[in-house]
């Protein structure tokens, strides 16, 4: 399995979860809005500290590069 397939399987298989986590939290009274900010915040936060263990642990920086690429706001 190369990278590229490697992180779209990863994508496939977050996506549903991500998709029921979101229409949870509408459901449970938060704007698409509210929720698409605060996701979006996580994911940043999460971004961040994968970068911070990239800068001390000293992982692969094409990963996080490669990672951070497909990141649109």
């Amino acid at each position: 399995m190369t990278i590229d397939n490697n992180r779209q399987d990863c994508r496939q298989t977050l996506a549903a979860a991500f998709k029921a986590l979101s229409d949870d939290a509408v459901k449970a009274g938060w704007s698409e809005c509210d929720v698409a900010l605060a996701l979006a915040e996580l994911a940043e936060a999460h971004v961040a500290e994968v970068g911070a263990k990239v800068i001390v642990e000293g992982f692969n920086q094409s990963q996080l590069y490669a990672a951070s690429a497909r990141l649109k706001f």
